[in-house]
Order: structure tokens, then sequence, then C-alpha cells
């Protein structure tokens, strides 16, 4: 059995990812005559490179909301922006507040209410670091291993950490969407963390970028009906706003991102 490695089959699996194809390690094994072994030493070395994301027993597409939350802090602030504004009214003064790891959740630190007397709790590096350089946010950060894919910690002693709190509002962060499906995660471990924040929190909220619709994630974490509310962008179609209220949701519409 030929164990090399060679550039030219990393090369064909990373076309096919790039295409939009996700892939299985047993039958690529099978195709190009070498060990399932060989084809996860593939695997890893294109998610080393961010050309994949590994899930068991193969690897998906990158695709905008797979993406590292690293490599998406800078993009669509504006729209980011828009959602976390419209979804400031629904906190309340004296709130423990879960800011759950996700991009567009970090963009709700600089609008937070200066005099509400809100705590903010996270699982997120970035997202503790920006609530760190405001001085009138008390801070808790779960601690844990961090999952770069992440951003944050998800593991076994983050969910312990919050399953002792009592949430006010959480914001989940979200890598798919769907009124049938409900709001779905990437990862396994990042699925049954958010379902534990969800457990302890009195109200749950997402904030949605429109192609959080289009995308599609293995892990289930919550009914659309779970979540209190829904913040969605002010251009989603209306016929999936009314699918999401159909399901159960409360539906919030942000205003038109500026400079869209």
């Amino acid at each position: 059995m030929n164990e090399d490695i060679p550039l030219a089959r990393r090369d064909e699996i990373a076309a096919r990812l790039a295409q939009g194809q996700p892939v299985v390690a047993a039958a690529l094994a099978t195709e190009f005559h070498v060990s399932e072994d060989a084809i996860r030493r593939d695997l890893r070395a294109l998610a080393a490179e961010g050309r994949c994301r590994r899930v068991y027993g193969g690897a998906l597409p990158i695709t905008p909301a797979s993406a590292p939350m690293a490599s998406r802090i800078d993009q669509a602030q504006e729209r980011k922006a828009a959602l976390a504004r419209a979804a400031v009214p629904l906190i309340e003064p004296g709130e423990l507040l879960f800011l759950d790891s996700g991009s567009t959740n970090l963009s709700l630190v600089a609008l937070l209410p200066e005099d509400f007397g809100l705590t903010v709790a996270t699982n997120s590096v970035d997202i503790a670091a920006a609530v760190l350089r405001r001085a009138d946010l008390p801070l808790i950060m779960t601690g844990g291993v961090v999952d770069p894919a992440v951003g944050g910690c998800v593991d076994a002693q983050a969910m312990q950490q919050v399953a002792q709190m009592n949430i006010d509002r959480c914001f989940i962060g979200s890598c798919a969407i769907s009124s049938k499906a409900g709001i779905s995660a990437f990862s396994l471990a990042d699925a049954s963390f958010k379902r534990a924040v969800l457990a302890a929190s009195r109200h749950g909220i997402v904030l949605a970028l429109n192609d959080k619709f289009d995308a599609r994630a293995p892990h289930r974490i919550a009914a659309v009906k779970a979540i209190g509310s829904i913040v969605v962008e002010h251009d989603l179609p209306r016929a999936e706003r009314a699918a999401l209220s159909k399901g159960g949701a409360s539906v919030l519409a942000a205003a038109e991102a500026v400079g869209s």
C-alpha cells in the first residue's frame, strides 16, 4: 500500500473542497488506493492551511459561516453592527449577559449601555478582551481549552461553569439557521456548549447574518421556538422571516447597515 502523501492527491482533494464538495476519508482512500490514515494526514494538512474544516470521517469546505472566528472578525462589520444595534433595546438594566463566541456577538460589546449595571460572561477570547477594555463592565470568562476554530472554550469544564450561572440573557452564536432544522453548529462540542448556555438562561437571542440561512451544519443546537428572539438583516426575504415566525421565533429586523 502506498503511504506517501503526493502533492497531486492533496491538490485534487483541495480542488473538490474549493468547489464546495464535502469529502469522506474512506471513499478517498479507496479512490486513491491509500490508507485512511494517509487521507487523514492530507485533511489535517489542508485544515491547517485553512482550506477545509475537519469533521468525523472527512472534511467540509470552508464557507463564510464555517470559517474560524479570527478570520471573520473584520468581515461585514457594518452589517454585524446593525444587528447589534437592533438587539440592544432587548437588554434590561442589571442583567447578567452571556455573549457566546462569535464575530457578530463581538459587535455588541461597544454598544452595551454604560449606565445599565450589566455584567458580561463569555467563553470567547476576543469578546473577553473587548469587554476588558471597558471599565464599566464586570467580566466573567469561562475557562478550559480554547478551540481555535470556535475562538473560545467549549469543553466540559466550560459547560460545568455555565451550569452554575443564572444568566438573564444569552446571545448564542450560530453557524446555520433554518426554520425547520433550527439553529446548528459545525462542531459537536460547540453545539453542546451552546445548549448548556441556553439551559442556564432566561432569554435567548441569535443575531443572524443572511449567509447563515444558506449554510448547513450537522449539529443541532435548538429549534427556533426555543430562542427568544432572532435578529435578522433588513433584507432577509419576507418568506424566510415568515417561516421563522411560524416556527415559533420572535423575529426582529435590523435597520439597513450604514454604507450598504
